[in-house]
C-alpha cells in the first residue's frame, strides 16, 4: 500500500499547476482548531493559503477564491474543512 500525500503538498501541486505562482505559502492551522467542529487527529483539516498569482490580478474576491477552488478540485476541497484565503 502506497503511503497517502499530504494534503498541504497536493495543494501546493495543484495550485503551481494551475497559476504562475510568484507567490506560495499553506500553512495546516489545523492544530489552532483542536476540538472544532471538523478537527481531526494528524490535522490536515483546515488551512490557510497565501498566494500570489497574476491569473488573480484584476479578478473580484469572490472571482479569486473560486478560481482558487476550482484549482484544488473539488475531490480534494471535499476533504478540507476550512480554507482561509489571502490571495493576490
Amino acid at each position: 500500500m502506497q503511503p497517502q500525500i499530504r494534503v498541504i503538498d497536493e495543494m501546493e501541486a495543484r495550485l503551481k499547476a494551475a497559476f504562475n505562482v510568484t507567490e506560495l505559502e499553506i500553512e495546516d492551522e489545523s492544530e489552532l482548531h483542536r476540538g472544532h467542529s471538523g478537527w481531526r487527529e494528524g490535522g490536515q483539516t483546515h488551512f490557510h493559503v497565501r498566494l500570489t498569482a497574476p491569473e488573480l490580478a484584476g479578478l473580484s474576491r469572490i472571482e479569486r477564491h473560486r478560481a482558487v477552488h476550482a484549482a484544488l478540485g473539488p475531490d480534494l476541497v471535499a476533504r478540507i474543512h476550512a480554507l482561509r484565503m489571502t490571495l493576490g
